[in-house]
């Protein structure tokens, strides 16, 4: 993990600004910032289990803690979620000292459970993600595909049984810990479902069905994986005229290996279906990914219209992006893309593939995969003036 070099630039984030830094365990929060800002910032990590008890008991006491260290202009406080109270005094020493903080968590649940203090106009929010196709040296799709980016996954010797530990211990016991749901049986079998169902359109009904659990609590559950960072929504675009759209949206999995641990999806073939439909998350992750590290505030969303004409994402109303696994690209390929190009609303039209010829067909721009990715992160793609 040590060779990995991390997009977010932490220095770059706080040169103006306080900032929460939320993400699902694991996915590297606190390596980050010991690599980036340990020598020259201050870091409260409220794991410390003697530090933890004496702020819970005296939150007001972290002006004091503070003022121990010879430099404080910036100042991190590890897992802010488990003392809540933590962040009046933050708010306060924002306005009275200038402090800037990096606030870390994974779970947002805790917050707005217990009302906290969420700096509003003080503080504004990043999320870090598993590794991405960028951050990755000699990247292996196929292995991407099957066990995901979590970092300790993906360098892992035996990712299977560490995904494994880790959908045990980060997803059911950290749920059960903080009392986020009166059921867990209940609580792993909507995991399982709406694992096998992940970008896939929401269907509560469905789900409750098949999970044997009422479609309110389901919709409960699914508040819950997006609250501790577990999965997305991703909203479907509703701008077409000419087709009418579908209005209900998807939910995506953070990651594919944990996404496939808890659907119980143990092998994928290149040419299969599952396979198709991990490439498409795949992209998905990209764009979420570089959206929120470019700190572009970009709308990432998805097309359907009821005839079933379909585009994968949409960006900004601006970018087009239909992803196919094929090696080998067909008019057939292009039929969502050409029926969305008779709308004239996005400028841009792309389709993602395994074929490596780079070429034009129209206003569609025909991309390998690998190809798109590089100019993606080098800025070529989503760009402001597209």
């Amino acid at each position: 993990m040590t060779d990995l070099q991390r997009t977010l630039d932490l220095h770059q984030l706080l040169k103006k600004k306080s900032f929460f830094l939320f993400g699902p365990r694991a996915t590297g929060k606190s390596f980050l910032i010991k690599k980036q800002l340990a020598e020259s910032v201050p870091i409260i990590d409220l794991l410390e289990s003697q530090l933890f008890l004496r702020l819970q008991m005296n939150p007001e006491i972290l002006e004091s803690i503070i003022k121990g260290y010879d430099k404080h202009d910036i100042i991190v406080i590890d897992e802010v979620q488990r003392i809540p109270a933590l962040l009046d005094e933050v708010h306060r020493l924002i306005e009275k000292e200038n402090i800037r903080f990096l606030l870390t968590g994974s779970s947002a649940r805790k917050l707005k459970r217990n009302q906290a203090n969420l700096l509003a106009g003080r503080a504004r929010q990043a999320e870090l993600f598993p590794l991405t196709y960028h951050e990755i040296p000699q990247f292996d799709l196929n292995r991407y595909l099957r066990i995901g980016g979590l970092p300790m996954i993906y360098l892992s010797d035996d990712p299977e049984d560490d995904l494994h530990a880790y959908v045990n211990m980060y997803l059911k016991e950290e749920i059960q810990a903080e009392a986020l749901v009166r059921q867990l049986s209940s609580f792993t079998r909507f995991l399982h479902f709406s694992a096998l169902t992940s970008g896939k359109m929401l269907n509560f009904s469905n789900l409750s069905n098949d999970a044997a659990i009422p479609a309110s609590t389901i919709r409960e559950y699914y508040h819950i994986l997006e609250d501790t960072f577990i999965g997305f929504i991703l909203p479907a675009w509703t701008k077409t005229v000419k087709r009418k759209p579908i209005s209900t949206a998807k939910f995506f999995y953070f990651d594919l290996g944990v996404k496939h641990t808890l659907a119980k999806i143990k092998s994928m073939e290149p040419a299969s279906d599952l396979y198709g439909q991990a490439f498409e998350h795949f992209i998905a992750l990209e764009l979420r990914a570089y959206i929120s590290y470019r700190r572009t505030h970009m709308d990432l969303c998805y097309w359907q219209a009821k005839n079933g004409q379909e585009v994968d994402f949409i960006v900004d109303d601006r970018f087009a992006i239909e992803v196919k696994t094929t090696e080998k690209v067909h008019g057939k390929h292009l039929k969502g893309l050409k029926a969305l190009e008779e709308e004239k609303i996005c400028k841009h039209y792309f389709l993602i593939s395994r074929d490596r010829l780079k070429r034009k067909v129209g206003r569609i721009e025909l991309w390998h995969w690998e190809d798109f990715l590089d100019a993606l992160w080098g800025d070529e793609i989503l760009t402001n003036g597209g």
